[in-house]
């Protein structure tokens, strides 16, 4: 049923990876991870796996061993070249050798080869990585441990891709995780998508803690990890001292600085969101997005929980904006050739059209829409802001990401990964690049809420001027290693990490002062550091600090702004020096000590990791295309017949239509209700909203107060019914509801009070005209 990591002997049965450990260490806001699998030849002969696996995109792998019977080999990096060409000579003469390499097209797939394990033999394999923790719109900080990798789609003309992986059926294998948090700040909290232990403090501040994975986990799903801080917007420093083997001066022997800041924005001003901006919303419709959210009970299909979306996000859109939605596969449409103003005319066409919105537009190309979008010219006063939503599985992944970085200054993006195996290099990059926000929606996650805090952030005032200025004593300067700050959202972490050069005979501390302007009031942000650490804090911010200037250097590279051989000895420099993995270096380790050479016909096993089950639809524009196959489905997405999508030309342009479908009917009463509501805000009085009150339409016509427009009572009743029973999802109807307030308070209607006792005496409910907003 599940897709998972593990050899494949020849009849395609599992020799697996027996398990798999991994061991966190938290500190503050960066965590260090330590894997260890365990593999097994179990077959007769020597055997070489190829085994490629998924790690978060911004993680810097910085050590990689393996360990054969009591003797451990320990990896070198190198020039990526230098190490395939070593591996290849140590195999080819029957030696052990081990090889680990990040993928050219994208920062969250590795591919580890295992060279010549003799029949019986054991290899326990052990990589750590450093990577930040992100946050998330409740304040937790999150780790996920991925246990899926996607197949990624590869046009049929393209040559590029992630290596393919065979695969079998085999059984999920065990995983054992431990977690250790240490903090300046006290420990709220740790929760998990997973069954885990009774979290234990070991000191009395809290802020020391470990827990446990339960037990028996079969790895066959994300493992994901929120932990909470008490003090969640206090600036933190920590000083990560030089290694006292490395040159002073260079990156790995001076000390080096990480500063996060989370700034809190005052609550009434972010309480007023702009109503201008042009709102372009980018929906994936790739055969993939027929599969199912999760594996539970009730699950929607991804499809159906991007249309519910789009439901809400129309809804809740300020008149007077402008919009569009596109949706993409193996070619793309738009529902209008450019951005319309929203009213209730387009809002209705638009909802229309998204009622039949399928998953049948083949492969996953997204670069050719968002070249459309970008071609388009931008509205005076109505900034753009991209929502794109896709489970992530393109091949192109870094020209994607050099494209929305190109456009930064016209476009803001916030990108949203549907379902697990969604590409973090692609989802987070995506929204780094273009000033944005990514959200996750992986297991039960619902994906309404997170797309209405991103909208939320799109529409509330924009930080600008942003200036970081530095004090230090004399003979100390700061080089900052990290990119500027382009942007600032209310619940947005920003991490700048800096060297510091040079000694100071005096002041034994510097100062960082963050500035920028909010609604042209000028904010002011300090916070004190030591220049010395009071102890060995490890090497985990120099190497997250290297993989920030080797990604910008990459970024360089493929812009063609410099010379790129200059620019890749640097990283390969930079790389080696600091112990972490760049797209052009590898791990390396040969096993030269062994006292026997392996001789005889090498067998080659792929690795599967496990992959969700796709379909390939064929489609228009992309000129055909191939997906990775899965041999054994995790469930039977994608295989309901559907209506193929007619073509007809116009122009020389193929225009694709979709066959007619009956709209699926609304089962939330919540969305049910906001399907019901008008551009402006307002609600009309019919039998249709009396159904979500569970009421005729008699008695709510008849309890109406005699002065009062049907419209205005129509639309009190609505917003008391929310606050009422659906309070606990405010967060999803709150544009919805403050576009309702807004409509009333412009009816200046007589008799409101007794309105409001009158509505709640018809749907019992005991709600104010303060919290109603009106």
């Amino acid at each position: 049923m599940v897709n998972c990591c593990g050899l494949v002997s020849e009849k395609n049965q599992p020799v697996p990876l027996k398990s798999i450990s991994v061991e966190l260490q938290v500190k503050d806001h960066v965590v260090s991870v330590s894997s260890s699998l365990q593999y097994v030849n179990e077959e007769e002969r020597p055997l070489e796996a190829v085994f490629v696996f998924p790690l978060p995109a911004d993680a810097a792998v910085c050590h990689f061993s393996a360990k054969i019977g009591e003797q451990e080999i320990v990896a070198e990096l190198q020039d990526k070249q230098s190490a395939r060409d070593q591996y290849d000579d140590a195999v080819s003469s029957g030696q052990q050798a081990f090889l680990l390499e990040e993928s050219d097209e994208s920062s969250d797939v590795f591919k580890l080869s295992v060279g010549c394990l003799s029949p019986g033999q054991n290899a326990v394999i052990t990589i750590v990585y450093v990577m930040e923790l992100s946050v998330q719109a409740d304040h937790a900080l999150r780790f996920c441990l991925p246990a899926v990798l996607n197949p990624r789609y590869t046009p049929a003309a393209s040559a590029a891709g992630v290596p393919e992986v065979s695969s079998a059926c085999v059984i999920p294998y065990t995983l054992s995780l431990s977690v250790e948090v240490r903090s300046s700040d006290r420990i709220s909290r740790l929760e998990s998508s997973c069954p885990l232990d009774p979290l234990v403090f070991l000191d009395a501040q809290h802020t020391h803690a470990t827990v446990n994975l339960s037990a028996g986990h079969r790895f066959d799903k994300d493992v994901e990890l929120l932990l909470y801080y008490e003090n969640t917007h206090q600036p933190t420093a920590v000083v990560e001292a030089g290694a006292a083997a490395a040159q002073p001066g260079s990156l790995m022997g001076d000390p080096v600085l990480m500063i996060s800041l989370y700034p809190e924005f005052p609550a009434d001003v972010m309480s007023s969101l702009a109503s201008r901006g042009e709102f372009v919303f980018v929906v994936d419709r790739s055969g993939s997005m027929d599969c199912v959210m999760h594996h539970g009970k009730d699950a929607q299909m991804r499809i159906q929980s991007a249309r519910d979306t789009l439901l809400l996000l129309l809804k809740s859109l300020p008149m007077g904006c402008y919009f569009n939605i596109y949706g993409f596969g193996s070619h793309f449409e738009s529902f209008f050739p450019q951005s319309v103003v929203y009213s209730e005319d387009t809002m209705g066409e638009a909802l229309n059209r998204v009622k039949n919105m399928k998953a049948d537009m083949g492969g996953t190309e997204i670069l050719q829409p968002l070249k459309h979008i970008y071609s388009q010219p931008c509205y005076p006063d109505h900034p753009r802001q991209l929502f794109i939503f896709t489970d992530g599985e393109v091949w192109n992944t870094k020209e994607v990401l050099d494209l929305v970085k190109s456009h930064v200054n016209s476009h803001r993006c916030f990108s949203f990964g549907i379902g697990e195996g969604a590409s973090t290099a692609l989802i987070t990059g995506m929204a780094r690049e273009g000033s944005g926000h990514a959200q996750f929606i992986t297991g039960t996650d619902r994906m309404q809420p997170k797309v209405m805090q991103s909208l939320r952030f799109a529409l509330q005032p924009v930080v600008d001027s942003i200036s970081v200025d530095w004090s230090v004593p004399e003979g100390v300067t700061v080089e900052m290693l990290s990119p500027p700050i382009n942007t600032l959202f209310q619940g947005q972490r920003a991490l700048i990490y800096a060297q510091l050069k040079g000694q100071s005979s005096g002041t034994a501390e510097g100062a960082v002062t963050l500035k920028y302007k909010l609604k042209d009031k000028p904010v002011t942000n300090q916070l004190q550091f030591a220049l010395k650490p009071t102890e060995d804090t490890g090497r985990t911010i120099h190497r997250l600090a290297a993989r920030s200037v080797i990604r910008s250097l990459e970024l360089e590279m493929r812009a063609g702004r410099a010379e790129a051989e200059a620019i890749r000895s640097r990283i390969v420099e930079l790389s080696v020096q600091a112990g972490v993995s760049s797209v052009h270096t590898a791990f390396i380790g040969v096993n030269k000590d062994g006292k026997q050479t392996i001789t005889g016909p090498l067998l080659q096993r792929r690795v599967p990791v496990r992959k969700m089950a796709r379909m390939s639809v064929g489609g228009g524009g992309g000129g055909g295309g191939r997906r990775i196959h899965v041999a054994a489905p995790m469930a039977k997405c994608g295989m309901l017949k559907r209506a193929a999508p007619k073509m007809s030309h116009s122009g020389g342009r193929s225009i694709w239509t979709e066959p007619t479908a009956e709209p699926e009917p609304q089962t939330d009463p919540l969305l049910q209700l906001v399907s019901l509501q008008k551009a402006s805000g307002c609600w009309e009085l019919n039998a249709s909203l009396a159904t979500v009150f569970g009421k005729t339409e008699s008695e709510v016509t008849n309890h109406r107060p005699a002065q009062v427009d049907g419209s205005v009572w129509a639309t009190v009743l609505a917003l008391i019914w929310l606050y009422s029973c659906r309070s606990e999802d405010q967060v999803e109807w709150q544009f919805v509801a403050m576009k309702a307030a807004s409509w009333i308070r412009s009816q200046k209607p007589e008799g409101l009070s007794q309105c409001v006792r009158d509505g709640n005496v018809l749907l019992g409910g005991h709600v104010t005209e303060n919290t109603l907003g009106i």
